[in-house]
């Protein structure tokens, strides 16, 4: 079965998939109609958030990304009617969003190497300095 899921960069090499953090557990959610995917991105859009593009994918290669990445997938059916305080939270987009997104978690290891090496370069500079005095 196909789905609908909210995507940020998409046409990029760093892509990343909205998800909700619901206590210590993040969500990605799957809309089984484009028009609640696509509503749910305009209540983001109107909330300040980053847009996100509504991306079909197949519901099993998101499931198996989000067994991976250690988040729960949660299929948002049509005709979604909400029957607990749980399920009325997946209706709005939350109130604020994260600062540091962690959807390139190579990329920040790759800064954080480089970081190291300009220390070490710092310091190999700073004791050819002292060594002038």
């Amino acid at each position: 079965m196909q789905v609908f899921v909210l995507l940020f960069n998409a046409d990029t090499d760093n892509p990343g998939i909205h998800t909700i953090s619901v206590g210590d557990q993040n969500l990605v959610l799957m809309f089984a109609q484009e028009d609640d995917a696509t509503r749910y991105a305009l209540m983001l859009e109107a909330q300040d958030f980053a847009v996100p593009s509504v991306e079909k994918i197949e519901q099993e290669e998101i499931e198996e990304f989000c067994r991976d990445a250690g988040y729960e997938a949660y299929l948002i059916p049509e005709n979604f009617m909400p029957e607990n305080e749980f399920e009325r939270l997946l209706l709005a987009p939350p109130d604020r969003n994260v600062e540091e997104t962690d959807w390139n978690p190579e990329e920040q290891a790759d800064a954080l190497e480089q970081s190291e090496m300009s220390n070490r370069d710092l310091d190999r500079i700073r004791r050819q300095l002292e060594g002038l005095l």
